[in-house]
């Protein structure tokens, strides 16, 4: 059972692979709209009742046409036609505030992402911590009346994100109400009408006191609740402890683990994959955990990016550099570093920022658990050390942190974008000589590597431009990088070399700033 827009509805009877996004157009809520099906356009967002980090619940916006139906057993759902405030019999429903501001300011133009945009607003638009103090209920006037802007997506080559999502200030990526245009990144217009969709969202004010879905952020989300979906030949499982699971996996080491669906969704959509035993883990509490001691920092495999962002609030630079950079906010509110780390992507960007900060995987079987360094981790093309039947429980990051640190993604787009290249530096530099040195690589071999002739030439040397000049040759011939469609090898290697130059230009202007 799912509650969708305030009403119970069964899942039975739809398959065990059917996706929110085919459920709910199913069921006639044909707002939800279905771009891509992979997960990069957004026209499939809505709102799913999650812990909050702030508050008891948060409304997070996810991408329905990646997340199977029966992942929200007994959870709280909202689509864009949940939003409005029923009518009195025979008068149309009102506006929710974000659907009003987007049809006064003309952001919606042919209107088939409208819905999604609308969604994810929402979300952003329900941040305790965007507008911490409820208004009268008149929308409030902002400079976005100027009709100034730009869109929330750009074309540059490369970046090294900004934003945590937080905060109030105001900047070409957040509005004087302290919206967060990072929220729309995954929300793609075929039309281009970014200008006016980023005016409602910059007008937009703070939630009244009567809101329900402002009102229902103070109570608890909908537990999760223990699975057994069975259609057909499939079944789609999810038990209620982490011994539970990992009994089930030896039962069942076919079974397909998913967290977010971020990698699965795709898989069944565009590949027309489909598997006989689906197992979630993205609830369950042993991965769900965020402890920071004085020598570590572990962290659950299975809290989603956007919840690790906001727990560790800065608290590791390199990870803050890292996030706003992966995918959009819709994947993050859903990715995982298990799952990230679990797929064993060559241009995943988690594992070169994880190398770089010297992480481990703790894997966890019905037999007990083994601590991996990260760096022995990956043994090959999407292959690694985990065994079957085995989960990796959490990550580890060990303490102090070095102190220069930086996320350099080289991609088409500055969000919601594929590395061509990926590079993480976590450099100690003391009394102007690089004591350790530890560099990520991403999309430049087989699997995510670590730069090891590169490090091994800047340790014990001075920190200085002529070392940094002698050196980037060598990180140009890191890894074994070849020509697809995002790059050619030439251009790879080309991009490495010039990130620690570009490493050492930016650690040098932030000493004489």
């Amino acid at each position: 059972m799912i509650t969708v827009n305030g009403k119970e509805a069964p899942i039975s009877p739809a398959p065990a692979h059917t996706t929110v996004l085919d459920f709910l157009r199913e069921r006639g809520l044909t707002g939800t709209k279905e771009g891509c099906a992979e997960g990069e356009c957004g026209a499939c967002s809505v709102l799913v009742a999650r812990p909050g980090v702030d508050k008891p619940t948060d409304w997070v916006a996810v991408n329905a046409c990646l997340v199977p139906v029966a992942a929200l057993d007994g959870q709280e759902v909202v689509t864009s036609e949940g939003l409005a405030t029923p009518g009195e019999p025979g008068t149309p429903d009102a506006l929710h505030p974000v659907q009003r501001e987007m049809a006064a300011r003309g952001g919606s133009q042919c209107g088939y992402c409208t819905p999604g945009f609308v969604c994810s607003m929402a979300a952003e638009y329900y941040r305790p911590d965007r507008c911490p103090h409820p208004t009268s209920g008149t929308e409030t006037e902002t400079e976005a009346d100027s009709g100034t802007g730009t869109g929330t997506g750009t074309d540059s080559g490369t970046g090294t994100g900004t934003g945590t999502g937080t905060g109030t200030g105001t900047d070409s990526e957040h509005g004087p109400n302290g919206f967060d245009l990072h929220a729309l990144s995954g929300n793609l217009c075929r039309c281009t009408g970014y200008r006016p969709i980023r005016d409602a969202a910059f007008a937009v004010g703070a939630p009244t006191e009567d809101d329900p879905l402002a009102q229902r952020r103070e109570q608890a989300p909908p537990a999760p609740v223990a699975t057994a979906y069975v259609q057909d030949d499939s079944v789609f499982l999810r038990r209620s402890s982490l011994a539970e699971t990992l009994r089930l996996l030896r039962e069942r080491p076919d079974a397909v683990v998913v967290a977010g669906s971020t990698d699965w969704g795709v898989e069944v959509n565009i590949r027309s994959r489909r598997a006989g035993c689906v197992v979630a883990v993205d609830r369950l509490p042993e991965l769900r955990e965020l402890r920071v001691e004085s020598d570590v920092i572990e962290i659950g495999a299975a809290l989603t990016l956007t919840e690790i962002e906001r727990r560790l609030d800065g608290r590791v630079p390199l990870l803050a550099e890292l996030f706003p950079q992966f995918a959009s906010r819709l994947i993050r509110n859903g990715a995982t570093l298990g799952g990230n780390l679990g797929t064993g992507s060559p241009i995943g960007d988690s594992p070169p920022a994880l190398l770089a900060l010297d992480a481990s995987v703790v894997l966890a079987d019905a037999d007990g658990e083994r601590e991996v360094p990260l760096s022995d981790y990956f043994t090959g093309y999407r292959q690694s050390v985990r065994r079957p039947g085995e989960l990796i429980r959490a990550v580890r990051v060990p303490l102090p942190l070095a102190p220069v640190a930086a996320f350099h993604k080289i991609a088409k787009r500055r969000f919601d974008d594929i590395s061509s290249v990926a590079v993480a530096f976590a450099l100690d530099v003391e009394d102007g000589i690089v004591r350790t040195a530890r560099i990520g690589l991403g999309g430049v071999a087989a699997a995510p590597i670590r730069a090891l002739a590169t490090e091994a030439a800047l340790e014990g040397r001075p920190w200085t431009a002529e070392t940094v000049e002698a050196v980037a040759p060598v990180l140009r011939d890191e890894g074994t990088p070849m020509d697809d469609h995002r790059a050619s090898a030439a251009y790879r290697s080309a991009m490495l070399g010039q990130s620690l130059l570009k490493l050492y230009a930016r650690t040098t202007e932030a000493v004489s700033s």
